[in-house]
């Protein structure tokens, strides 16, 4: 017990390292959240609805869980790039920890060990639990949902499992339907294995649904019954609701996406393949094979609590992969965090369960094969970032699974190095690259895939002297500017310390505000200046009103240049 402890504080401990090393390299990282975090530190009202400015003028398109976490770090420990990240950095040794715990419910310490290792060096994970994207959340509470159900299914419990449903609840307000992915394997689970009737189960699990349904629609509810509340941001008829089926819903599925600017594209086409993808597959897919094939196995080969967790973890990164292999609207590679968990735990679990059955022919060759999979995979992931590393990986991969077929003890050290050391040489090198913009990319690249210099995917680097303009009598106005697209307005707000309006909300397609509500707020001496964006996409679809608004701020005032900036004094006569 004393050697099981230490391994735990020493896996924790390396995990906030890890996390935590250079974190303020990457500065706002993602500004849109980072200038929303700003806000609710500020102001609790933009606190409690996830505005992207201190005034209130729209919220951000997601609901606002994690910028709750966020705003109040912020509000103790000011405004900066620590303050935001190291709850992140938090979050992923607490994602680390709780997974070794519900592994560790059932199964040896060893199983825990593999499987809290494999997450925390997951490059994916590294990555996001070093940025401020709600993935970071969305993670711990999706673990926390696996513990509540693995002790629920211990002795058929409605406590815990209604504290799971609590938990997949707070996922929706992190993330909104994105949480629900697990829910297939918790239900089934939970149906199959709790010592119950199924009368008895039924009932538990419509009481865990209640308990989900209040923990993530009491903000729903709120928003939807305050009348004086920014415009939610991403939807096109200021509704959370539309947000939720469509946005950020359903059309994630089907690509039809009002305001989209993307869909899919740039991450593969639809089906299994991407996953393993050049663009994705360095972020996940490392173990993934292995993990599928040990899955399979594990399924058929255990019985009783091995079989159960195996369904519920499997279940977990079956559906998971399946709708992120088939989506057609927007998907980034960071998506795949989510299955960072899963993967681990069975390839923890699996991997020790067959060990312990190698005797059985069958189950040695899956564990060689395995691991020679898991090698191959890894050697063709790394080598075009280390050859070296790659060949290394190969070689020591196939001389553990020699060793694993005769079932010698000396392979599984050898086995372990093989499949971690792959994701490893990612994970340090994602560590040691700043990380920006909207669509950040793990592993040794410039850690973002979007506008340098401000635009839709990255945020504005405002002179100086533009700050400077913008500060000057802030009191008098209720933003000093407006920008359209939330990253130029978030990297003047950041940079100013002041309320900037996004006009059109993330990508300028949002109706927020119209030509008429600008125009009479300008009149009412409410908004400082209008600042040219100097890159701009326009969305295929949803509102034009913020290029409406551009249009009528250059017909009817005066431009100037500032440190290469385009402003227009909009209270010039």
């Amino acid at each position: 017990m004393r050697r099981e402890r230490l391994a735990l504080a020493v896996l924790l401990i390396a995990t906030g390292a890890l996390y935590l090393w250079r974190l303020g390299d990457s500065g706002w990282a993602n500004a849109y959240y980072s200038a929303a975090a700003q806000a609710g530190a500020t102001s609790w009202k933009a606190w409690f609805f996830g505005s992207s400015d201190a005034s209130n003028a729209i919220t951000v398109d997601k609901t606002p869980a994690s910028l709750w976490v966020m705003g109040l770090s912020a509000r103790l420990f000011g405004v900066n790039a620590w303050s935001i990240l190291v709850p992140q950095a938090l979050m992923g040794v607490g994602s680390v920890w709780l997974l070794h715990a519900t592994v560790r419910r059932w199964f040896s310490p060893a199983a825990a060990l593999i499987s809290g290792t494999v997450l925390a060096l997951t490059p994916v994970a590294v990555l996001m639990f070093r940025f401020n994207n709600p993935d970071a959340l969305l993670v711990l509470l999706l673990i926390a949902g696996a513990y509540c159900v693995t002790r629920a299914v211990e002795n058929a419990s409605p406590f815990w499992l209604a504290l799971a449903g609590v938990a997949i609840g707070f996922g929706f307000l992190t993330k909104m339907l994105q949480a629900f992915l697990v829910l297939p394997a918790f239900a089934l689970v939970y149906l199959i294995a709790a010592p119950a009737t199924i009368g008895r189960k039924v009932l538990h699990l419509t009481g865990a649904l209640g308990a989900m349904i209040v923990a993530g629609g009491w903000w729903i509810a709120a928003v939807e019954l305050t009348p004086d509340r920014p415009y939610i941001g991403g939807s096109q008829t200021n509704s959370v609701l539309e947000l939720t089926l469509g946005y950020n819903g359903f059309g994630r599925l089907t690509g039809d996406e009002v305001g989209s600017v993307g869909g899919g594209r740039g991450w593969g086409s639809a089906g299994w393949s991407r996953l393993l993808s050049a663009e994705m597959g360095s972020q996940i897919a490392w173990l993934l094979p292995a993990a599928v094939v040990l899955l399979v196995a594990g399924l058929w080969l255990t019985r009783g609590r091995a079989r159960t967790a195996l369904a519920l973890w499997g279940g977990w990164l079956v559906v998971t992969a399946g709708v992120f292999s088939f989506m057609n609207g927007i998907i980034h590679s960071y998506y795949t965090v989510a299955l960072a968990p899963a993967i681990a735990a069975v390839a923890g679990i699996a991997a020790t369960e067959l060990w312990e059955r190698r005797s059985e022919p069958v189950a040695a060759a899956v564990l060689s094969g395995s691991v020679a999979l898991s090698a191959l995979q890894c050697h063709v992931l790394v080598n075009e970032f280390s050859t070296p590393v790659a060949v290394l990986v190969l070689m020591t991969g196939l001389i553990a699974a020699a060793g694993l077929v005769l079932s010698m003890r000396w392979a599984i050290p050898v086995a372990l190095i093989a499949a971690l050391l792959g994701p490893s040489t990612y994970s340090f090198a994602t560590v040691t690259t700043p990380h920006t913009g909207a669509l950040p990319v793990a592993g040794p690249s410039n850690g973002r895939m979007g506008g340098m210099g401000g635009g839709l995917l990255d945020a504005t680097t405002p002179d100086d002297e533009v700050v400077t303009l913008l500060q000057a009598n802030a009191s008098d106005y209720r933003w000093v500017a407006a920008a359209i697209g939330s990253n130029n307005a978030a990297g003047l707000q950041l940079a100013s310390g002041q309320p900037v309006m996004a006009l059109g909300g993330f990508n300028g397609t949002d109706p927020a505000p119209t030509l008429a509500d600008f125009q009479g707020m300008v009149r009412s001496g409410q908004i400082h200046y209008y600042v040219a964006a100097g890159r701009m996409m326009q969305g295929e679809t949803g509102s034009d009103a913020a290029h409406d608004i551009a249009e009528w701020v250059a017909e009817n005032y005066t431009a100037a240049t500032v440190a290469g900036a385009t402003l227009y004094a909009l209270d010039a006569s």
